[in-house]
Order: C-alpha cells, then sequence, then structure tokens
C-alpha cells in the first residue's frame, strides 16, 4: 500500500506503506506466503488508497486512485487533498511521467523516478513502494517479527503482522511496522507505521479489483 510530488503533488508511490532497502533475513511468516502465492496469479489491479503520512513538520493527508499491471506499470491520480487532480504515470526504468490537476492536468512532465517532487515524505520512490516489495520488507527488514489474529476491521478478519525494527536509523527512522491482511483475501487492508510512539504512516486499501483487463495502452508515458 508510498507517495508525492511538488508540482502541484503531482506523484503518488505508494500501495501500502514506505519501503526500505535491507539485507535479507529468513522470517516469513504465513501471512506472506500466503500473498505471495495470491499475487502470484495476478496480472493487474485497481484499488483506492487513502493515506496519511507525517514527518516532523510536514503532514500529507491523499486519497489516491492506483492502477498496476505486472512487471512494472503504475498509474496513480490524486483523488483528494492537497495536488487533487494529479497524477503520474511508471513504466520501468529511472523516470516518471506526471501531470497537476486542474487546467494545468495536460502538461506532462518526465523527472528522475527519485527527484525530490517524486518520492514520499520519507524518501520512498515509486519503484521502492510497489506492493510485493514492500510486503517482502516484513520478511526482509532486520527485527522481530510476530503474527497474531488482527480481529476486524470494517468487518474484515484480519491476520496481523507487527515488525519491530532493529535499527529504525537503516529504515527511514520507522520503529515499528503492523500490516492487516485479510484473512479471505490474503491482500493487505491497511498498514500502520511508528517513529516511537507517534504514526508517521496509516493506509487503508479499499475497492481493490484483481485481473481487470489493463493494457499498456492504459498507462500512457
Amino acid at each position: 500500500m508510498k507517495r508525492p510530488l511538488a508540482l502541484a503533488a503531482l506523484v503518488g508511490a505508494s500501495c501500502v506503506g514506505a519501503s526500505c532497502l535491507a539485507a535479507r533475513a529468513t522470517k516469513e511468516q504465513p501471512a506472506i506466503a500466503a500473498f505471495d502465492r495470491t499475487f502470484a496469479r495476478v496480472s493487474d489491479y485497481t484499488c483506492v488508497l487513502h493515506s496519511y503520512e507525517v514527518n516532523g513538520p510536514k503532514t500529507q493527508d491523499r486519497v489516491y486512485q492506483y492502477s498496476f499491471m505486472k512487471p512494472h506499470y503504475l498509474k496513480t491520480v490524486i483523488l483528494s487533498g492537497d495536488g487533487k487532480g494529479s497524477g503520474a504515470v511508471w513504466t520501468g526504468g529511472d523516470r516518471v511521467s506526471a501531470h497537476p490537476g486542474g487546467i494545468l492536468s495536460g502538461i506532462h512532465v518526465k523527472i528522475g523516478v527519485d527527484d525530490p517532487r517524486a518520492v514520499s515524505l520519507h524518501g520512498v520512490t515509486i519503484p521502492d513502494g510497489l506492493l510485493p516489495g514492500d510486503i517482502d520488507d516484513y520478511a526482509t527488514i532486520p527485527g522481530a517479527l510476530t503474527q497474531v489474529d488482527g480481529g476486524k476491521i470494517g468487518g474484515i478478519a484480519t491476520d496481523r503482522l507487527d515488525l519491530k525494527v532493529a535499527d529504525p536509523a537503516t529504515n527511514h527512522g520507522i520503529s515499528e511496522q503492523v500490516v492487516y491482511f485479510s484473512k479471505s483475501t490474503h491482500w493487505p487492508i491497511r498498514q500502520i507505521m511508528y517513529a516511537g510512539s507517534q504514526i508517521v504512516l496509516d493506509e487503508s486499501l479499499n475497492d481493490l479489483k484483481i485481473n481487470v483487463g489493463l493494457t499498456r495502452s492504459d498507462f500512457p508515458f
């Protein structure tokens, strides 16, 4: 379930969380394995993501529309929040095609994926924020990972993964990250990240549609 651009905040790079680089560890939990098996059968998906992010004095509260097609096609549009109407397309490689909202929506610019305008408040790029890698972080980031019953979220029974990070300094300052998976679909539906006791990221994935028949033409670059 990661985020934004400054040209009126053009880009949203999220799909459940702030993905981070880390050495691989062997601590995969059943919820991760179930998601991996499910995602292997997916060719494309669309969803709506509500993301609230905090980094120091900066905050961001947005709703995104996401479209993704394997292996690396992503389109995102900001439905509400600052930068409403702005969007971006990534088709692999090191550039993003982005546009502002409103009357300037026809203006597209190409910028690097690590351009400050194209990364989240915690410095996450669009490629780093793709869903499979984001979930894989729970198994690879050094720390203590546990899985328990997550209760119900919006009436959906969940499994809860909780990663207490060994060294937050190597994880964008994130000391703990929690993700809830639907027990029926095995997809993540909510993710919360903490820096100490403060929530710095809270994301919810809704209106998920799988294998809808997206094509290359749905990702104009």
